[in-house]
């Protein structure tokens, strides 16, 4: 083996006094004024490459990993006695002067968040029609400059029309005359008042007397509704008297009441008639012959009537689907 190899071995594995060496102490900074930059060699550790040829014992790293980790000062010393160490209040005035100035960034930043993206008013921008500037821009700048020229198209007009009152649109006839609107509309419906009264005159002209005389009824009724009580009890007389009118077809005692619309009763009619007639319904016959006041309403014929009104009718439908056809073809 080689001197260097077993010294080597001797100095790093057989060592039997595990108690470490003294260490070395630091030198003393010397007086020139400038900083110390030290090399870290590939351990990390800062381990002068001397240790490695002391033959006292085994190499002492100075420093340990912990000491490496607490350490929170930086690598970087000033040496020298001109160098001077910053005082606590300086120390406080810087760090309140870097707060001050993050917070006012801060702040700034917020400003321009909530306003927008600004708009750059430059005569080399290229503007197109719509007053968006050309070219490759975000959502937000195409929006703020569209509300821009909004605003300023706005501020425009205020400016020009913001005194003006405006005014009404002049209309004029077919030579040239001022026409009075106002006044035709009033002439217009003067005369829609009075097509629509014409209107009714002529519906009232066709009406007869007791068409007549049932409207004003009507409207009599109307007008009295209005003072009528919503709850009508038994003690109403005008109820009870509309009630007494009533005429029913299946009441026994009608022949003997009369007419309860003021007229005679029966035995006055007939005093006055002279012949009883029956009234109620009966099937037609050629003469118009009505049967006596004592029929039962029980059709004994033959039905010979009948089947000649049946053979009238039949023959009027074939001529009238006759002349339809014809006129489909």
């Amino acid at each position: 083996m080689a001197p260097d190899l077993d010294s080597y071995l001797a100095t790093r594995y057989l060592v039997a006094d595990s108690k470490p060496t003294k260490k070395r102490k630091r030198k003393q900074p010397s007086n020139e004024v400038g900083l110390l930059i030290t090399e870290d060699d590939e351990s990390g550790f800062g381990a002068s490459a001397k240790q490695d040829e002391d033959e006292d014992g085994p190499a002492v790293v100075a420093g340990t990993s912990a000491e490496f980790r607490k350490a929170k000062k930086s690598s970087w010393k000033t040496l020298g006695a001109a160098a001077k160490e910053p005082s606590s209040r300086e120390d406080a005035d810087v760090a309140n002067a870097i707060i001050a100035s993050a917070a006012a960034e801060q702040e700034a930043s917020r400003q321009a968040d909530d306003e927008g993206p600004t708009v750059e008013n430059s005569s080399a921008v290229v503007m197109m029609g719509d007053g968006t500037h050309a070219g490759l821009q975000s959502a937000a700048a195409v929006t703020a400059q569209l509300e821009k020229r909004k605003r300023e198209e706005r501020k425009e007009f205020e400016r020009l029309h913001g005194g003006a009152k405006e005014e009404e649109t002049a209309y004029r006839d077919a030579a040239g005359n001022r026409i009075d609107i106002s006044m035709r509309r009033a002439q217009a419906r003067r005369a829609a008042a009075e097509a629509a009264e014409k209107e009714r005159l002529a519906k009232d002209a066709l009406k007869g007397d007791t068409q007549k005389e049932e409207a004003q009824k009507r409207r009599e009724a109307l007008e009295d509704a209005k003072l009528m009580p919503f709850a009508r009890g038994v003690e109403d007389a005008e109820m009870n008297r509309e009630l007494k009118e009533q005429q029913r077809w299946n009441d026994p005692m009608m022949q003997f009441l009369g007419d309860r619309r003021g007229q005679a009763g029966t035995a006055t009619s007939k005093a006055k008639k002279g012949r009883p007639s029956y009234n109620g319904p009966v099937p037609p016959n050629r003469y118009g012959i009505r049967p006596g006041y004592r029929w039962d309403g029980v059709d004994r014929s033959n039905g010979f009537e009948s089947e000649r009104f049946r053979a009238l009718n039949r023959r009027e439908m074939k001529k009238d689907l006759e002349y339809s056809w014809q006129m489909d073809v």
